[in-house]
């Protein structure tokens, strides 16, 4: 059984997006490549048919892992409840500095972006919780406390 798959809209479609590049735009240019390259004789020996060829192979692997992501995936609506959700903007406070997070599936996460995924241990500690609350977090740097100050 394969587990369900919270996405943000915004995850959902940049993933729809990426779909259709891969399957209309990158699928042609590979082949194109391919045919090119077995013009230029021995295959065994054509690193330009091999590499066109690795190329394919991680297009449809990627293909597949989307396709799989978005039949198994559900839509995170916003809750408005002030709780912390999947697609929650949320404001917390660690050692007198304030961060925001946005709270994105596990296939979304970019913690360099503010997209923190629900199943890292920051994202984890804050689901479910309300304005005021502090939750603690264990990060590289050790535990680490944080105190919401805002969920939209």
């Amino acid at each position: 059984m394969i587990d369900q798959i919270i996405l943000t809209p915004e995850g959902e479609e940049k993933l729809k997006k990426e779909l259709d590049e891969l399957k209309n735009v990158k699928r042609k240019e590979i082949s194109e490549m391919i045919e090119l390259a077995k013009e230029h004789g021995d295959l065994s020996e054509n690193a330009e048919y091999q590499d066109a060829r690795n190329e394919q192979s991680f297009i449809e692997g990627r293909i597949i892992e989307i396709e799989n992501i978005l039949k198994n995936s559900v839509v995170a609506e916003s809750s408005g409840s002030g709780q912390v959700y999947v697609g929650s903007k949320v404001v917390v406070e660690t050692n007198g500095v304030e961060l925001t997070f946005n709270i994105v599936g596990s296939h979304e996460g970019e913690p360099s972006q503010g997209m923190l995924s629900c199943d890292s241990p920051i994202g984890e500690a804050l689901m479910g919780k309300k304005v005021g609350e502090e939750v603690a977090a264990e990060t590289p740097k050790g535990v680490t406390v944080y105190k919401i100050k805002e969920v939209t």
